[in-house]
């Protein structure tokens, strides 16, 4: 499902997951360009990203409030 995150408008962007592996080792993509992990196993990856999530979100709610 495609949907305009917020702030955005105009035609929708195509977006890729942002976990992956390496060897045995994940890691998940951040826009910075920078990669975050490595971490033992994949539900450890989505968990950081989600705390990673999570945190960008407050930090940017705080800049607006």
């Amino acid at each position: 499902m495609h949907v305009h995150r917020r702030g955005e408008q105009g035609a929708i962007p195509f977006r890729s997951g942002r976990l992956f592996n390496i060897d045995t080792r994940w890691y998940f993509a951040c826009r910075t360009g920078l990669d975050k992990g490595p971490y033992d196993s994949r539900d450890e990856a989505e968990a950081a990203l989600s705390l990673f999530i999570r945190d960008m979100n407050t930090r940017d709610q705080r800049l607006y409030d």
